[in-house]
């Protein structure tokens, strides 16, 4: 039987997998379900399948069930078919509310209908969708095109600038050369030291590689990988609520994948933060609402903000026991920052104050603890506890300084006042705690002086101009990073030899442009030679081969939606920066104001466009730079056939509405049968329509 809202290894044990064709050129179609040896046989010995369905429900190791296709072509040369196949989730999530845990519908189902309304619609989409892709890829490379464009007026060296060796880790020799800049570089590829300037031996950026083409080859593997850590679902209805929630809004909800599982965990939530900002910053309030109604509702007895919204994804049950993982000045700055963030990318005040109450007392945490935290946690939890962490504490002042802005939007200028002052006056003292007294760098931790670290937690002061960060810190610590950078990037600190990507690109932003372009390209280089295997890491070896990090077995952080972070530079762009802002304080937003940007988001091709399906009770769905995430148009009748199963496997049941309409396969377990309008039998006819 399905388990309901559980997961093993990564993947949903309940719901439907979903498989759909179409004849499209084909002169014969046909399909069959049943034993595969049977089901194979015939379609040898016969070429066809025999259109009928096995309607003896069982477990995959009994008898192998089977579903099949066949598109008989006849004398065609040429011709095409498309398979699509889904995994679906009704209901998605567990969600907990002030009349206990109730369930929460997928958002399409505000948009489409029923499940087989959806994969109809789905599958009629594919041109759409093709240039809906079109138009987010080509805005996207427009956008990397606009950060990088101030640099094309550069004056490059009238040097010829030398080829640039290979990297090969104990294959070949020294290697001398000038880069396309004219600075000239020593690299010794047995090493994982990296490219470095013979006069100090500090770290130069990858020669030959182009910034603007390393930087949009790391967003465009990152996007897709952000988006599909998220589920959309509809808003809890019939319990009592908060009266300013708006139902007409979806709740979105993240799963920490690979790494832990949790449900919208804050210091996931926040390095994923920068590619919100710029591709639709409501997406990202529509994040942290979940975390507001709970907290808000008195189910968290702590007066810190909590550190997730559930321990096992779906289900957002919340800690009403207050004993989730304890980051309170990493979860408390997280979601101030994030919150303020969203109001000066949106300029949507009213939800800002709404949640004033909540973010003050997240506040008042930061101002006991945020400049002597203590022995915490931070975000990069996997190096364990560190006692007075300097990037921990300067994410607490930089948090009471967007309380500032919050108290000042609000309209309570004693608040406001209060928070800026201490911001100031923790700054100064931070400053004494922080930098090593030579004044080179900062400290991984408070007068540790043989540790550093790198210093993100700057990047959101510099993104909102909130004013605490003098550019002068920014410039020390990006003399100071070029220093300790091996082949594949900056470690993440002393401790280690691995680095996290998006914290590196998060650290890129807030640097000159010759030491982002270190970042940059370290992070692009890496993704040419690394031998990791799976999905897009975030934690990685900065020596050797770039491999997954071992201490002492492999740390596998797989398609995380941190990828988000690697947005950094883009997300300074929607604030009106550019490649040469560096280290300045420059951008649309004055220095230490509250003011929003007031420019329209941008919208690709037909992005502007009601792009809802037009059936009953459809609404348009949210969208991502304009591009919307649940498209739509006005599908022509095409005969489609889907097959359906669920995540279990365990026995099949083929049902179809007859040759020449739609079908659908779906497979389920005889526990689990349905009925009434549950039944896929019975929902059927409704999608023959379409």
């Amino acid at each position: 039987m399905p388990y309901e809202f559980g997961e093993e290894y990564d993947f949903p044990l309940w719901g439907n997998f979903s498989y759909s064709s179409s004849p499209l050129q084909a002169s014969n179609f046909s399909f069959q379900s049943g034993y595969s040896g049977t089901v194979r046989y015939n379609f040898i010995m016969q070429h066809y399948l025999a259109d009928n369905v096995d309607s003896d429900f069982r477990g995959s190791g009994s008898r192998e069930p089977v579903f099949a296709y066949s598109h008989n072509f006849g004398e065609i040369l040429s011709a095409s078919v498309m398979y699509t196949i889904g995994s679906i989730q009704q209901p998605v999530m567990r969600y907990l509310t002030s009349t206990g845990v109730v369930p929460l519908q997928p958002w399409w189902t505000r948009c489409y209908g029923d499940i087989f309304q959806m994969i109809n619609f789905h599958f009629n989409d594919f041109s759409m969708i093709q240039q809906l892709a079109y138009d987010f890829e080509t805005q996207l490379k427009s956008d990397v095109d606009s950060y990088y464009s101030a640099n094309m007026a550069m004056v490059y060296s009238n040097s010829t600038p030398s080829p640039s060796p290979v990297y090969s880790n104990g294959s070949q020799g020294n290697a001398m050369g000038t880069d396309q800049f004219g600075n000239q570089y020593i690299f010794d590829p047995n090493t994982a030291y990296g490219f470095l300037n013979p006069n100090n031996f500090s770290n130069i950026a990858i020669p030959d590689v182009a910034e603007a083409e390393a930087y949009y080859s790391i967003v465009a593997l990152s996007a897709r990988q952000v988006m599909g850590a998220y589920v959309l679902t509809l808003p809890p209805t019939g319990v009592c609520t908060n009266n300013s929630i708006n139902i007409s809004e979806p709740l979105m909800f993240q799963k920490e994948i690979s790494s832990d599982g949790n449900v919208n965990t804050v210091d996931v939530m926040y390095p994923a933060m920068p590619f919100f900002l710029y591709a639709n910053p409501e997406l990202l309030k529509y994040n942290l609402e979940p975390l507001f109604q709970n907290q808000e509702g008195r189910f968290y007895p702590n007066g810190y903000s909590m550190h997730d919204l559930g321990t096992n994804f779906p289900n957002a049950t919340g800690h009403v026991e207050g004993n989730d993982e304890y980051m309170p000045v990493e979860e408390s700055g997280n979601m101030i920052i994030m919150s303020y963030a969203y109001y000066k990318f949106s300029g949507n005040a009213a939800w800002l104050t709404q949640h004033y109450s909540q973010l003050s007392q997240f506040a008042d945490y930061l101002l006991q603890y945020s400049l002597i935290p203590g022995i915490q946690l931070s975000t990069d939890d996997f190096a364990g506890q560190l006692v007075n962490q300097t990037n921990l504490a300067i994410k607490g002042i930089v948090g009471i300084q967007a309380m500032a802005g919050v108290a000042q939007i609000a309209g309570i200028a004693t608040d406001a006042l209060n928070f800026a002052t201490t911001a100031v006056n923790y700054f100064k003292q931070w400053e004494y705690f922080a930098i090593d007294p030579s004044g080179r760098h900062t400290l991984l931790s408070y007068e540790w002086r043989s540790s550093y670290g790198l210093l993100y937690n700057t990047y959101p002061d510099k993104l909102l101009n909130l004013g605490i960060i003098p550019e002068s810190l920014y410039s020390m610590q990006s003399k100071w990073y070029p220093t300790i950078a091996q082949i594949f990037g900056v470690p993440l600190d002393n401790r280690h030899s691995y680095t996290k990507s998006d914290w590196e690109m998060w650290t890129a932003a807030t640097c000159t442009p010759e030491t982002r372009r270190l970042f940059v390209n370290g992070l692009g280089y890496w993704l040419n030679y690394t031998t990791t295997d799976r999905a897009f890491t975030d934690l990685y070896e900065t020596i050797d081969d770039g491999s997954y990090p071992v201490s002492p077995s492999p740390i596998y952080f797989i398609a995380r939606p941190v990828a988000g972070g690697h947005f950094s530079l883009l997300a300074l762009l929607r604030a009106g920066e550019n490649s040469q802002t560096g280290t300045g304080l420059a951008g649309s937003f004055p220095i230490n104001s509250s003011q929003a940007l007031s420019a329209e988001v941008y919208l690709p091709t037909q992005a502007s466009q009601d792009l809802g399906p037009v059936t009953t009770g459809s609404e348009t769905a949210p969208t991502v730079l304009g591009v919307t995430s649940l498209v739509g148009y006005d599908a022509t009748d095409t005969t489609l056939s889907t097959t359906t199963s669920t995540s279990m496997s365990t026995s099949s049941t083929f049902v179809t509405s007859g040759s020449g309409t739609p079908g659908t396969v779906v497979l389920t377990t005889p526990d689990s049968a349905m009925s009434g309008a549950d039944n896929p039998s019975t929902a059927l006819p409704a999608m023959s329509s379409g």
